[in-house]
């Protein structure tokens, strides 16, 4: 992967040189290739799929929809942006939330700096402190700096079932669910796994099927969304004030404008009111049951009133009792699992063509051509829907071959578990800026606003550096090492490392056991980014590459 003359000039090896090399072209990539654009950069995007999107390119399956509001989940950079684009509904489906990244794209002619169905397979830092780039097609890209914005639910995790290559009718993962659909109409559908995917799913498959059945791996607590259209005063209300929206969701903790965490403990508040308190939540739908009080997710007792709370509505619901004691979570604290928003999960079990298999009572035993069998008998089926998750947030990145400075490769440095310094950089692999990477509130906070915090410092950073004559920057390990000893001190402040889940890379067999994202919140969070930068980049070591230019040590202190 030299392609360098004997000068050290960059030779006509490369597909192309550039000052940066974006991975990923969700939404974070393309805001990267924006704001890179408007600093004078040159930059180039690599990107698997044949279109912009990221996730919302590949997750087609029925009910795909996201669960923070829309307005709240969508960029702030551009009050022309903001502007010209109408949400239609409170929660958008997945069909326009792909337009809204083609409507991105086009209108900041974004899609000529990108190479569509290309992957990077690896990279090499070089003594010149440049990466080189191989893609899957063999070409050579190189680039001082590579912003991975790779995505934290794009790897979709391999159906580890015996015989699973066996069916012989459609098999379908949520995550690469057909660009054409699939008609369901009268088919006989299993659906495996019940997480955010396959809760959205089974609720529009089963309307579709002439009968479903629902393997359920993991009992999963969900809460009502309450969607709707988006009316047309109330959009315009929230464009008129979205500075103060905006300011709000920065300084928040989950990154939302509308999610307000009460200040109250669940213990000290007295029943009848607790009651009212979560009723109140749950009829305004979405994440705002999780912010009912102050301590759901620190204190066990705490925790269990919410327990005993949803528990309630789904036997309220579900009309045949032992289904509904099969639904209701019963192996970890509310809210340590990513929290599921829905639209009539529960009451898809009233149905008559939908069944639910208990996979804890009944173990599946085998896929077979014709089904699924379990312990207790055989299912027969036409098409067969994984809905089993994601390698979450590391899953990307480690899927190319990266080897940084000194010839250490990132699989060897993340053998234990992922360790960055605030999400942003890894130790031993300079220039290398990982967007929303473990480390940083990422899955725990509304995506976008937390892509745009990071776009802008990255950019920011290699603007300063420019700027200041400089072209190598990395953490110190010892700043690298403080930061991942407080992410784990805040973590355990709570009881989500309790539970086994895709937060801690629980899904996949063999992936070290490390409660991933930074939990105390997006306001703290984005201050000790400003506080970083404020203090010269603290913690981190900034050089010049070429031996003729002046070279600086940043404190790691």
């Amino acid at each position: 992967m030299n392609a360098r003359d004997s000068s050290g000039e960059i030779s006509t090896g490369y597909a192309r040189a550039v000052d940066a090399l974006v991975i990923g072209a969700g939404f974070a990539g393309p805001y990267a290739l924006h704001r890179l654009r408007l600093l004078g950069f040159t930059a180039h995007a690599i990107e698997a799929a044949p279109g912009v999107g990221g996730t919302w390119y590949w997750n087609r399956y029925p009910g795909a929809r996201v669960d923070i509001e829309s307005q709240d989940y969508s960029f702030s950079f551009s009050d022309e942006l903001e502007a010209e684009w109408a949400w239609t509904e409170r929660y958008a489906a997945q069909p326009e939330l792909l337009r809204y990244a083609g409507h991105v794209a086009d209108r900041f002619d974004l899609r000529r700096d990108i190479s569509f169905e290309t992957r990077v397979a690896a990279m090499r830092f070089g003594d010149d402190g440049r990466w080189v780039a191989e893609m899957n097609t063999g070409e050579l890209v190189s680039a001082r700096y590579v912003i991975a914005a790779t995505g934290c639910l794009s790897v979709p995790k391999q159906v580890d079932i015996a015989g699973a290559d066996s069916f012989a009718g459609v098999s379908v993962h949520t995550g690469r669910w057909p660009e054409d659909g699939l008609n369901l109409t009268g088919q006989r559908v299993g659906i495996i796994g019940t997480g955010s995917s396959g809760i959205q799913c089974i609720t529009e498959v089963a309307k579709q099927a002439g009968k479903l059945s629902v393997f359920q791996r993991t009992a999963n607590f969900s809460v009502p969304a309450h969607n709707a259209p988006l009316a047309p005063d109330q959009a315009e209300a929230w464009k008129a004030d979205r500075h103060r929206h905006r300011q709000r969701a920065r300084e928040s903790h989950l990154g939302t404008s509308s999610l307000v965490r009460s200040e109250r403990s669940a213990l000290t508040t007295p029943p009848d009111e607790r009651t009212a308190e979560f009723d109140r939540r749950w009829a305004q739908g979405g994440f705002q049951m999780s912010a009912a009080f102050n301590d759901i997710v620190s204190s066990p007792a705490a925790n269990a009133h919410a327990v005993e709370f949803v528990a309630a509505k789904i036997r309220a619901v579900v009309s045949d009792p032992a289904v509904a004691e099969a639904l209701v979570p019963k192996a970890y604290p509310f809210g340590t699992r990513r929290l599921c928003v829905d639209t009539g999960y529960y009451e898809t079990f009233n149905r008559d063509n939908v069944t639910l298999v208990d996979v804890a009572a009944d173990p599946i035993v085998a896929i077979e051509p014709d089904g699924v069998r379990t312990a207790a008998g055989f299912h027969p089926l036409d098409v067969l829907i994984h809905a089993v998750g994601f390698d979450a947030m590391t899953g990307a990145l480690l899927a190319i071959d990266i080897e940084g400075a000194d010839g250490v490769t990132l699989r060897n440095a993340w053998a234990a578990g992922p360790r960055s310094y605030l999400g942003l950089m890894v130790a031993g692999f300079p220039n290398l800026f990982t967007v929303t990477g473990p480390g940083s509130p990422s899955v725990f906070s509304n995506m976008i606003l937390s892509i745009e915090q990071h776009v802008e410092w990255i950019t920011a950073c290699i603007d300063d550096l420019r700027r200041d004559g400089l072209d190598r920057i990395e953490p110190a390990v010892a700043a690298q090492d403080g930061w991942v000893d407080h992410v784990n001190a805040v973590a355990d402040t709570t009881l989500l490392p309790l539970t086994d889940s895709w937060y801690t890379g629980s899904n996949i067999a063999g992936k070290p056991r490390v409660l991933m994202p930074y939990l105390a919140g997006v306001g703290v969070y984005r201050q000790v980014c400003a506080d970083v930068v404020a203090n010269g980049y603290r913690g981190f070591v900034i050089t010049a590459s070429a031996p003729t230019r002046r070279a600086a040590v940043v404190s790691a202190s």
